[in-house]
């Protein structure tokens, strides 16, 4: 039985093996379980278990949970991280997380209740946990949070050949580390040199004639997201983090770094299409529901403000079919073409492109782009109009409102998100509820109002 489920040979993980997975499961047959699991990575184990099912999860850990390891925890969602923990036994849980860098034990000790937080802490030898609560009594999205503490450093005057005898004698180094941290006596980071300089420069040369340009230091209570953008700017791959007196305290690495940037990205995703910040395929029927009905009952509210200027003009609409026909195509070219600003709006925010000092050109562009294509549309609809129902005015009429809508759309695309941010506010988090009402309030009163004036 365990030789026919492991028929699938490759290392990926793909459907033939999750329905493997699953029969194996199925079947209680642990010994297939562990033919087929064994070659994959812990990133892919991790695929698996947030895409099965809550019950075949949970036979699959009952089967199988002895295996679970640290790099898995790690890697897997935050939605059912606590749910796989719960599945795991004290002592396979304490050898998982006993051989993690800091940063990764804080990383998962972050989602937890506290008799979890506890069970993971009372695993760890007295210098890892002093170290992560150390960690955990930073900020939330700190960058305390973020750093690990294992780092190498060395004194700013040694030569290569120090530094090199140093690390070949260590009793321990971190698993990954890209830089030798240069400090001061008082354990101020001055400067950093990377392990290619140090491994290609002759045995007396001064590590700090070789230390690097993008050298910078962050505080341990800067956020997070700051910091991802540090190191995105300034294409960094390692940064000390510093207390408040400028002693070293940790450093942040680049997949750190780039994991905020997914996290920020995703968050921006969800939250301008209504679904909350923290959505996942993972997630239970309430949850979802929990994290959905807000947006959509906020989106309700606007629609009846739209449906309200709709009914200020009743008796145009019942006098004209045809205005009923073409009123959604105003309100949906407007809203298609505010999302497109909208979009590339919030996305410059968060990278921050867009700043007070070409936010006005910003806006200029976008308003010439809403008329260039508004006048395009017009001449498109004003025509299809004119042929449909054999009245040159009602295409006149629709022309001109398609012309005003899509260059409020553009301005509203970027204004909305702006003024949004300078209050305070997510941008991503409701932009994209205001601005389909303005757009949809725009078109409907210009079209109909303008309909009303002149067809009537």
């Amino acid at each position: 039985m365990a030789e026919d489920l492991a028929e699938p040979d490759d290392e990926v993980l793909d459907q033939d093996r999750i329905d493997a997975v699953l029969q194996a499961v199925e079947a209680e047959d642990s010994a297939g379980l562990e033919a087929l699991l064994e070659p994959l990575h812990a990133a892919d184990i991790a695929d698996l278990l947030e895409q099965i099912g809550g019950a075949d999860r949970r036979a699959l850990l009952a089967l199988w949970s002895h295996e679970i390891d640290g790099d898995i925890l790690s890697e897997i969602s935050d939605a059912i991280r606590e749910e796989v923990i719960e599945g795991l036994s004290p002592e396979v849980l304490a050898e998982a997380v006993r051989d993690l860098e800091t940063d990764d034990v804080v990383d998962i000790l972050e989602d937890l209740d506290q008799p979890q937080q506890l069970l993971i802490l009372g695993a760890l030898e007295d210098a890892d946990r002093f170290a992560v609560e150390q960690a955990m009594a930073y900020p939330e999205y700190s960058a305390g949070r973020l750093m690990q503490r294992e780092v190498v450093v060395a004194p700013e005057h040694w030569t290569v050949g120090e530094a090199i005898d140093f690390l070949r004698g260590a009793d321990h180094l971190p698993d990954q580390f890209y830089h030798v941290i240069l400090v001061d006596p008082r354990m101020q980071p001055q400067a950093y040199v990377t392990l290619g300089r140090v491994l290609s420069s002759p045995r007396d040369v001064a590590l700090s004639t070789i230390a690097e340009d993008s050298f910078r230091t962050v505080e341990a209570t800067e956020p997070e997201a700051d910091v991802a953008y540090l190191f995105n700017h300034y294409h960094l791959i390692s940064c000390p983090v510093v207390d408040e007196g400028g002693r070293l305290v940790g450093v942040i690495t680049i997949d750190d770094a780039m994991n905020v940037l997914d996290e920020e990205h995703q968050e921006d995703m969800l939250r301008l299409a209504g679904v909350g910040d923290e959505s996942s395929i993972s997630d239970r029927v309430l949850e979802t529901t929990r994290q959905r009905l807000p947006w959509l009952f906020v989106n309700l509210l606007t629609a009846i403000l739209a449906s309200m200027v709709i009914s200020q003009f009743e008796e145009a609409i019942t006098r004209l079919v045809a205005l009923a026909v073409l009123m959604p195509i105003v309100a949906s070219m407007g809203g298609n073409a505010a999302t497109q600003s909208l979009t590339v709006a919030v996305r410059a925010l968060a990278t921050r492109d867009l700043t007070g000092a070409n936010v006005a050109r910003v806006i200029r562009r976008e308003t010439v782009v809403g008329l260039l294509n508004g006048v395009f549309f017009a001449v498109v609809m004003g025509l299809v109009s004119w042929v449909w129902f054999g009245d040159p005015t009602l295409g006149l009429v629709i022309a001109a409102a398609m012309v005003i809508n899509l260059v409020v759309a553009g301005m509203a695309g970027i204004l909305v998100p702006v003024m949004m941010e300078r209050a305070g506010v997510d941008p991503a988090l409701a932009s994209g509820t205001f601005v389909t009402t303005v757009t949809d309030v725009v078109g409907f009163f210009v079209f109909l109002g303008l309909a009303a004036l002149v067809l009537l």
